[in-house]
This record gives structure tokens, sequence and C-alpha cells, in this order.
């Protein structure tokens, strides 16, 4: 089938994981855990207590930050709720250069706090492989001297890893022949799994099914997207049967490790959610969709059970994310992803705890397929950076980009054909183009909340060749 042949080559590209699980133990239960992400990226949002209210009249027992912010580590103090927090990639040289750096850090951000506030494991980075700031390379001695600085205060039953993107893989259809980047194996993926082995972790990974959804939409089912009742892919290696895009999404880190010689390496599902709403051009986010994606998860998650490659592993799960974040740059979804609004009340119902999902509505049926969206207009157009937009939006737009928004970055990393000119302006360009274009130059695509703008003539800059056509 069309769309079962095409997947290998999206869902490494449409496909990002932008946060963070929350496990401290490494036996995980039989039945699996849902999670949530707690972001703060908004102007709007309730007091840090209050939200701690809402998360445990919600039953929520698993949080992941994405700091180590004081006021919020405090109101989580007695709570019960465990919490992965986050040291940011801007922090990883310094994290990289030396225990001096992380002794300080765990001091006034971890053992300051824990173990009245729990803290069971800590995201060293996000995202880091197409992170525009070229920060892999300090990744893997990060997370040793977070783990060595724990160790030294008697705090090493606090976990250490780092979220991946799923484009960190290079193959990833059939899910049995899932592999790592060739360019990624041997400086960071290899040392990354033997050290989470070593300590006894497991690999966080970011899936969004949404993105490669919105990108295929005449390629893939919407009911296989969202958990819905649907006939299933077979993998032609194994004959495994695939009823959801996540799992297969899952099954191919597990596979691409397993080639490695990990292959009893464990993950937890660090982000992954579907928007509420979207942009003309994202098609399928919207309140249904994303009642259906995250209570179906929800539901094959608490129901127990892994994926077809891992049975027996059961699925732990940090939903993205609590609220609408209303700063959040990039398209409309960005900032429509949260299970709540600021004022606490319900985007949608779903049951997050076993015990709410009796009453919960039956969300598996099979719905009419959404209609593609308009294939984009004729002639050659490029994305560029405004240069107006100032320096900050410039590089927030160009961090989701590369990050979340999928981009091929990889040309403009340190020592690479469009590294150079290296500044703001160009880099931002390049990544901005390459959204654009792998989301077939649909309006709404080349906006990225005022940064960038559409131009009729091939971008210079350098010797940098920009892409165009959904190449």
């Amino acid at each position: 089938m069309e769309f079962f042949t095409q997947l290998s080559h999206f869902l490494c590209v449409f496909l990002i994981f932008v946060c963070s699980s929350n496990s401290m133990k490494f036996v995980f239960s039989d039945g699996g855990t849902i999670g949530i992400n707690y972001g703060r990226i908004a102007d709007n949002l309730p007091s840090p207590p209050q939200v701690v209210k809402l998360l445990k009249a919600q039953g929520i027992t698993k949080v992941k930050l994405y700091d180590t912010n004081s006021d919020v580590l405090s109101a989580f103090s007695g709570s019960g709720i465990a919490l992965t927090v986050a040291l940011p990639n801007e922090k990883l040289a310094s994290a990289a250069a030396g225990t001096s750096f992380t002794d300080a850090w765990v001091q006034s951000n971890i053992l300051a706090y824990h173990p009245n506030t729990i803290i069971e494991a800590i995201a060293v980075g996000n995202e880091v492989f197409v992170d525009p700031a070229n920060t892999t390379q300090y990744l893997v001695a990060a997370m040793k001297n977070v783990h060595a600085s724990l160790s030294k205060n008697n705090a090493s039953s606090i976990k250490v890893s780092s979220p991946i993107a799923l484009s960190a893989l290079e193959n990833s259809y059939p899910s049995s022949s899932g592999s790592f980047k060739p360019e990624l194996i041997e400086p960071v993926i290899k040392p990354m799994l033997s050290f989470l082995k070593e300590t006894g972790s497991y690999l966080m990974v970011n899936a969004y099914p949404f993105f490669a959804y919105i990108a295929n939409t005449d390629t893939i089912p919407l009911d296989y997207a969202v958990f819905r009742n649907n006939s299933g892919n077979p993998d032609s290696n194994n004959g495994l049967l695939y009823k959801s895009l996540f799992e297969a999404q899952i099954d191919a880190v597990f596979a691409a490790a397993a080639a490695l010689g990990y292959k009893d390496v464990k993950i937890v599902i660090s982000e992954t959610g579907w928007p509420s709403k979207g942009d003309e051009n994202e098609v399928g986010a919207g309140v249904d969709n994303a009642a259906a994606y995250n209570g179906n998860l929800v539901r094959r998650v608490l129901t127990g059970g892994g994926t077809p490659l891992r049975p027996d592993e059961p699925l732990n799960v940090y939903l993205f994310a609590l609220f609408n974040e209303n700063q959040k740059t990039g398209a409309t979804s960005e900032r429509n992803y949260g299970l709540f609004f600021p004022d606490e009340k319900k985007v949608y119902d779903i049951p997050l705890t076993v015990g709410g999902l009796s009453a919960a509505p039956n969300m598996t049926e099979s719905k009419t397929k959404v209609a593609p969206a308009p294939a984009a207009a004729m002639g050659q157009t490029w994305c560029v950076a405004n240069e107006k937009a100032g320096k900050k939006k410039l590089k927030e737009a160009l961090d989701y980009a590369c990050g979340e928004g999928g981009a091929d970055c990889r040309p403009i990393q340190l020592g690479a054909t469009c590294y150079n000119p290296s500044t703001l302006e160009a880099h931002a360009s390049y990544a901005f183009n390459s959204y654009y274009q792998k989301n077939y130059r649909k309006s709404g695509t080349c906006d990225f909340g005022g940064a960038a703008y559409v131009i009729t003539h091939s971008p210079k800059f350098g010797s940098c060749e920009f892409p165009t056509g959904n190449n």
C-alpha cells in the first residue's frame, strides 16, 4: 500500500519529540503510567500552588518540568507528585566541562528541594541533536557529570537521561528495520545507550504522530494516527501487526537500539500529544481528534501491555501538555496542545486515571477521513527570515523549526554546507525554508509569528543553495 511504503521517508522527517519523562525506578508498573508535561511559556497561567491542586484533583502523580524554577519546585513539596526536571541545552557545555559545575547545579537545583519535592529524573538537554547551537558534542559528558554529582550525594536513584526526537532515526519503516542516523551512532548514540544501561536508566523519546499525519493526509489514515479502529499494518519482516502509528514509531526506536546491541533498553515516551486547534493547513488539528488521540492513548497505556515488538514492556507516557501556552511561537497548533485552558477548564474531557476509564466514552470508532489540504500553488517560492522581527523572535522561531517543526537543520551545523555565513538571519532563513518546503508550501507555514515571509526568488546567503519543491 502506498501509505505504508512511504512511512520510512516521512516518519523521521516530520516527527519531533519536544520534552522529558518521569520515572525513578527502572522496573515500571505492570499497567503503565500516564504523566503530563507542565510547560509555562505563557503569561496567563495559574500560580504553581494552584497548578498542584489541579494536578492532584485529576489524579496525576507524575509531572515533567522544563527547568528547575524555584517557585514551581517549592509548590510541589509534600504533594506526592514525582517530577522530572531539566538541565537546559544552553548549560550543556558547562555541565560537560567538569563536575564543579554539576556539583553546584545539583546542590542548588536538586538537593535543595529533594526529597520533600520528589525528583525522580533529570532530563539533560532536550532534542539536542537538532539544537541549532550545536550542543550534541557535550551531551554524554554532561549526563555523566550530572550522574556523578548525584552519586556523590547519595542521590543516584534519580535517573539521568535526555529526550530524543524521532528525527534521530535514519529508517523507521518497517518498524523492525529501525536504525539511527549513521553520523550520530558512534559520537553520541552508543555512548548514551551505554550510559543508560550502566546506570539503570531509560531512553526518553518524544513522539508526535500528528506531524506525520498533517504532512501526509493523502497516505496516512486518520484512524491509524489517533488509535481508532483500523485494519492495521503488518511488518513485512516479522509479521507483527500495528494498529497505531504511535506503536510503530516506538518499536522503530526499540529496533534501532537493538541493532546496536542494546536490545534491553527501556523507553519512556517523554512527550506526545495532539493539538485541539491549528492553522488552515494543519489538517486534523481539532478537539475531536485531540480527544481521540489522547483519550485512546491513555486507555491503551493504563489497560496494560506494551508494543507489538515489546508486548511485556508497559508503556510509560507523558502527555503534552497541561495547558495551552499563549506565548509559544510557530503554528497555531503550538499554542493548543493543552488539556486545560489557563482558567483550568478542560479543553476536552478524557480520563487520566484507571478509575476514570469505565465512565469515559468510546472514542475508538472509525470516523470519515479528514479531507486533504488543497495542493500548493504552482511556481517556486521560498521562505526567509524577517530581520525586522528582532533577534529574540528569530531565535525562538529557529529553535522551533529545527526542533518540534522537524526542519532539516543539518546543513547549518558547524562545518556543514550552509553553516556560513554564520548569522542568525542566514541560519533562520534556511530552517524556515526547510520547514516551509517540507510542509508543501502550504498557507501559514511561512509565518512563524511574523518572523518569516515568502519570496519568489532564490535566497542568497553565501554559496548555500536553498531547496524548493518539497525537497
